[in-house]
């Protein structure tokens, strides 16, 4: 494995997941924390880098990405995680989201007064070519890694750096959900990015792009989806703080419903009349290399599903229906998705986590089975409040668990859970242990 090669793919693996919410997310986070905005930004790089690049981990060592992660628990709750799962970061709301936000930012400003006719055109041309750029899964690393990437890394350097040394730094006080817990707050706030999610589906893309570039040996798969996985990480919190100190500046300027408007806003303070093309070739660059890898993340798992049907009836399938759910619109979108990764997240991180210990235990189901049950109680409740349902009547049940305050209580659980069930386990897994 040659280190450009390498190099190559972690740059590929920066693009699938610098997508969408990766964009619009730091900016709005830096400009409601204020002086809190580098233990908030430290927080969203702990969920939004760190943890993705343990999922990327825990994918290079199994065969199936997530299906392989789910064996341990119960064939159902395999099926079903990680059908929720490709559905969610897929057809539902991930890619329609990415070029909803390539719209928003990238054309909209261009055609203030336009109607949903214009929206529906340039998603129309997106999904045109998030088609065509992934119906050959094989050169994604030429054209992604080798292009694209660069193309979009230069473009957001230019902007931030000018940004930080440009705009003046109002030190505003942080709005209140970052006044108290900052970095509490920013990790929540990584949830957004679904990378965490994505990445296990993302991991087997990059091991089927090292395949093709003949790396079959396990070994050097998983060493070689590792280290991409570390420049991937890389790029992703230097961007993420360069954005988020260029949002903190932002106090004051004005109301913005998301971070679309405001880096909108800010490109043209900086730059005019251009920075609406600057802020849309990085939107263009971002989104679709995010949509792209999305498409043939979940054409791939589909496929394996379901052999019969190609997977080029698949990527026209999630094309298509993509390209009508990203037309209901971003705030939508958003909406939307903020209840179902929350309920998703905590359980792929539980079990990713476990993966780690996956030999400590010797893969019990018991251990499994409890630590997501456990997991799944705090994470229903989190999401159902997100959806604006009644939930205050289990309040006085949960509230024990430490961190419940700042939406994550399923954490002391989680690992009570692990323990209560390596307990129940106890002679199975010494027997296994014995056995081995």
């Amino acid at each position: 494995m040659k280190a450009r090669d390498v190099v190559l793919t972690g740059l590929m693996l920066f693009s699938l997941f610098f997508g969408a919410g990766n964009l619009i997310f730091p900016p709005y986070l830096g400009m409601e924390a204020g002086t809190a905005v580098w233990p908030a930004i430290a927080g969203f790089i702990i969920t939004g880098v760190g943890l993705p690049l343990l999922s990327v981990a825990a994918v290079a060592f199994v065969q199936d990405g997530i299906r392989s992660l789910g064996q341990g628990v119960h064939p159902l709750f395999r099926f079903c995680f990680s059908l929720a799962v490709y559905l969610a970061i897929g057809p539902f709301f991930g890619i329609p989201r990415a070029a909803s936000v390539a719209y928003e930012i990238g054309a909209k400003p261009f055609f203030p007064a336009s109607g949903s006719l214009v929206m529906w055109l340039f998603t129309g041309v997106f999904f045109a070519l998030v088609y065509w750029l992934s119906l050959n899964p094989s050169k994604l690393v030429d054209r992604i890694g080798q292009w694209l990437t660069p193309m979009l890394l230069l473009s957001i350097a230019v902007l931030c750096l000018t940004g930080l040394v440009r705009l003046d730094d109002p030190q505003a006080e942080p709005v209140e959900k970052y006044a108290s817990a900052p970095l509490a707050k920013g990790m929540l706030e990584g949830y957004l990015t679904m990378d965490t999610i994505a990445a296990l589906a993302f991991g087997i893309v990059v091991i089927q792009a090292l395949r093709d570039r003949g790396i079959d040996r396990p070994a050097l798969q998983a060493k070689a989806t590792i280290q991409s996985g570390v420049i991937a990480a890389a790029g992703l919190a230097l961007v993420y703080a360069g954005i988020a100190g260029v949002g903190a500046r932002m106090a004051g300027a004005g109301s913005f419903a998301n971070g679309a408007e405001l880096l909108s806003h800010v490109s043209s303070l900086l730059f005019g009349s251009g920075g609406k093309v600057l802020l849309g070739v990085i939107v263009a660059l971002a989104c679709l290399t995010t949509a792209i890898g999305l498409v043939a993340a979940c054409a791939q798992y589909f496929h394996e599903l379901t052999p019969a049907v190609s997977y080029r009836a698949y990527v026209t399938a999630l094309t298509l229906f993509s390209f009508v759910m990203s037309n209901l619109g971003l705030n939508a979108l958003i909406a939307v998705s903020v209840p179902v990764l929350t309920m998703l997240y905590p359980l792929a991180i539980v079990l990713v986590v476990l993966s780690f210990f996956h030999r400590f235990f010797r893969g019990s189901a018991k251990v499994y089975g409890m630590a997501l049950l456990f997991t799944g109680v705090f994470s229903l409740y989190d999401g159902f409040k997100a959806m604006g349902v009644e939930t205050a009547w289990l309040e006085p049940l949960l509230s024990w668990a430490p961190l419940f305050s700042v939406g994550l209580g399923w954490v002391v659980p989680a690992l009570i859970g692990a323990v209560l069930g390596f307990l129940i386990d106890w002679p199975t897994v010494m027997n296994r242990k014995h056995a081995a």
